[in-house]
């Protein structure tokens, strides 16, 4: 699933090319694929509208008009992008035709990706956490949320209620840089090692968005562009190779539900 840095890159991508563009019209292939609304409440409420803003929100692309909001969310395999004229992937979940002629394309092999509409963000704000890349996320904020939780820190992190947008790989590789085992309990955790979790969150997930993110499986959330930020990982998907600092091998276990990456030496389980 992508996660903040892969979802960053494709609004990155998109969105120059369509704030202060209307759609005219949608082609809907799978009607699943809008949760909430129909094609029929699209043509009648959406087309001809202005696209004010595009941007994220967690793991969410936020497509503005007024107060309404278009919340795409691409799952597992979902790829947004340009085409001119119609196109004939087999994948595509539907397509949206815009008033410069190009069609706005939801590519999506798995089908798990959904487009919800509301009437503003406030719902999503409701549901969901901190962004990490926001001012509001300090080492003050984070010593004080996690310390007042007795939770596995795997499990927190990956709570979007709390912080929004770290996924599965960004959380090992943090928790990594800042020797944290995965399953030390959230109120344990020293101040010291906190703040470098805060420190080691904002800057990895800055320097994935600067490489277009993170490619797993060959497989791009950019069509036909690989994020580079594969070639930077330093534990995940690393399970069996030698530790970066000690030469440990590092070791894949269960943690929360998730395959997790650390390693044995650097983050010792303490508390």
């Amino acid at each position: 699933m992508p996660e903040l840095p892969e979802v960053e890159t494709v609004v990155l991508s998109i969105r120059d090319k369509l704030v202060g563009q209307k759609f005219t019209n949608i082609h809907v292939r799978w009607p699943k694929v809008l949760f909430n609304f129909s094609e029929k409440y699209f043509v009648e409420n959406i087309i001809d509208r202005n696209i004010a803003n595009v941007h994220r929100r967690a793991k969410f692309i936020v497509l503005s008009f007024d107060e309404d909001i278009l919340a795409i969310h691409l799952r597992m395999t979902g790829k947004l992008y340009f085409a001119d004229g119609k196109t004939d992937e087999k994948h595509i979940s539907a397509s949206m035709e815009l008033d410069n002629g190009q069609q706005l394309v939801f590519e999506d092999t798995r089908k798990f990706g959904r487009f919800y509409y509301y009437q503003s963000q406030d719902i999503l704000d409701q549901k969901l956490g901190v962004e990490p890349l926001s001012n509001f996320f300090t080492a003050d904020w984070l010593i004080k949320n996690l310390h007042c939780k007795k939770r596995m820190i795997k499990a927190l992190l990956l709570d979007q209620r709390i912080i929004a947008g770290l996924g599965n790989i960004y959380v090992d590789e943090c928790l990594w840089l800042s020797r944290i085992h995965p399953e030390t309990r959230s109120n344990k955790i020293p101040k010291k090692n906190i703040s470098t979790l805060c420190e080691s969150i904002r800057n990895t997930l800055q320097s994935s968005i600067t490489a277009n993110g993170t490619t797993v499986v060959n497989f791009s959330y950019l069509n036909g562009i690989s994020g580079k930020f594969s070639n930077q990982l330093q534990v995940f998907g690393k399970d069996g190779q030698p530790c970066f600092v000690c030469t440990t091998k590092i070791k894949k276990k269960k943690v929360a539900g998730r395959g997790t990456h650390y390693c044995p030496k650097c983050q010792k389980k303490k508390y």
